[in-house]
């Protein structure tokens, strides 16, 4: 069982293990998926410590990561499946087998399917690309197995981390240390450095770029592709346009057409880079087709790459909202209601949430814009309006919450 403890502040992660639990012990393949360094190494890590306290035989447990050179010789699934077979057989009991980075084993789902059919045995792999799940694994599993998307650490998981080393801790001051760091787990050992921080965020951009875009899509022209993302990323929470994009190009005199630029954001979103998250028509629930927009996949990775726009505030309160949401399982779209929009339309378990963002309530305008999006609106779903006052102005049935209480209130997710 691989310790990976002095690498990174272990924190229990209830909000995904609560997810998890009920699958441990099944049949069912456990997929992790997400952003590279997001922590789902970590959340093999805490299952095998919940199997021990559980009363498994650590001998049981076998842990295995590809990214490691150590086992590069195992990476294709003829190899890896002999290897387990000769470790199996010496077990006399069910074993729990731990893949970590699976992609990195050639046909790895032939040897998964073997397993599954052939020992007794509990599965959890980890990967970094959505595409772990199309293909000849839909065919080999299909059915056989349940993801779960690992996402970087919400508010409430970042003040945990920070208790371990804190004996008092300012949760505003906190709020606007995560605003600026971000959740990436690792982060939590360096300190509040900007600098090392902004360097291990690149880091982490780079890593994606290369390992999960450039290199598993074929994509030649990076150069392109990086100014695409870069756009995608500037322009967060903006309805995105290929079209405009396609014209920007243009006037630069560089053709692009509009299924180059969708493909590589696709290829990023693949990688657990971006979120694309669609609109609809509130009134009739129709998806609409155009106009989409894009959040990262921590907002500080945005401050990282594109640099720190203190303007952009608004953009980056919206992101921290929209991952919280998909981290509580939400399914989210942003609202069109004539022709205004709602920043988000969330639902889980039949039920509607309308939440909008703002910065400051700093006048009667910015009020009645927040406010008033809701006017046309008649159902009696909960209807929000966050942002950073201290002073609760909630009216007209109309819940206004400051955003780091919402962050830190499990009563709506």
């Amino acid at each position: 069982m691989e310790n990976k403890s002095n690498i990174i502040n272990i924190i229990p992660r209830e909000c995904f293990m609560k997810k998890v639990r009920p699958f441990i012990g099944s049949e069912l393949i456990k997929v992790f998926t997400g952003i590279r360094r997001s922590g789902k190494s970590v959340m093999l890590e805490l299952i095998q410590k919940e199997l021990v306290k559980s009363g498994i035989n650590s001998k049981n447990i076998i842990s295995f990561n590809f990214e490691k050179i150590a086992n590069s010789k195992l990476c294709n699934s003829e190899a890896l499946y002999k290897e387990l077979s000769k470790i199996i057989k010496k077990k006399k009991d069910k074993v729990y087998l731990f893949f970590d980075e699976i992609q990195e084993v050639d046909n790895w789902e032939k040897c998964i399917n073997s397993c599954r059919i052939d020992f007794d045995c509990d599965i959890y792999i980890t990967g970094s690309n959505a595409k772990l799940l199309s293909g000849e694994l839909a065919t080999y599993l299909a059915g056989r197995y349940v993801e779960f998307i690992i996402y970087p650490f919400s508010f409430q998981e970042y003040l945990e981390s920070k208790k371990e080393s804190k004996i008092t801790i300012d949760i505003s001051k906190e709020f606007q240390n995560y605003i600026e760091f971000g959740g990436m787990p690792f982060l939590t050992n360096l300190k509040e450095s900007k600098e090392a921080s902004f360097q291990y965020l690149k880091d982490v951009y780079n890593s994606v770029i290369l390992k999960d875009v450039v290199k598993r899509n074929n994509i030649r022209d990076i150069d392109l592709m990086e100014r695409i993302i870069n756009y995608v990323i500037a322009n967060i929470g903006q309805t995105f346009s290929s079209t405009s994009l396609v014209k920007y190009f243009k006037s630069e005199n560089r053709k692009v057409s509009h299924d180059t630029i969708l493909n590589y954001i696709k290829a990023c979103s693949d990688a657990f880079l971006l979120y694309k998250i669609n609109r609809e028509e509130v009134s009739t629930k129709k998806i609409l087709s155009i106009n989409e927009k894009y959040y990262i996949a921590d907002h500080a990775l945005r401050e990282a790459i594109y640099g720190q726009k203190h303007n952009d505030i608004a953009q980056i309160l919206e992101n921290i909202i929209c991952l919280e949401l998909l981290r509580r399982s939400f399914k989210i779209r942003v609202g069109k209601v004539g022709t205004k929009e709602i920043d988000f339309v969330a639902e889980k378990n039949g039920e509607l949430i309308y939440i909008q963002v703002a910065y400051l309530l700093a006048s009667k305008e910015i009020i009645d814009r927040e406010f008033g999006v809701y006017k046309n609106i008649k159902d009696n779903y909960t209807k929000y309006v966050l942002s950073l006052d201290e002073f609760d102005m909630s009216m007209n049935g109309i819940k206004h919450k400051n955003i780091r209480d919402f962050l830190l209130d499990d009563t709506w997710g």
